[in-house]
């Protein structure tokens, strides 16, 4: 038997990633699969963002759980 040793795969979609990258910095209302969140987009990583939202509060979002991605005009 061999020894196996367990690796993590996680799917990245480029356009998403590099659309993301064009907002840093803006603010934005992203809505998940659970919630719509608004804030500053301060981190684009290939796998999660990273959201400031109103108050302080700072959010790690999975790109892979985004369903869409609007700018915040209020």
């Amino acid at each position: 038997m061999q020894n196996q040793t367990p690796q993590m795969i996680a799917i990245i979609d480029p356009y998403v990633y590099q659309t993301l990258l064009t907002v840093k910095g803006k603010d934005l209302v992203i809505q998940t699969v659970r919630d719509t969140i608004r804030g500053k987009l301060t981190d684009v990583k290939p796998d999660h963002i990273v959201l400031k939202a109103n108050g302080d509060s700072i959010f790690f979002i999975r790109i892979q759980q985004i369903v869409s991605i609007m700018p915040d005009d209020d």
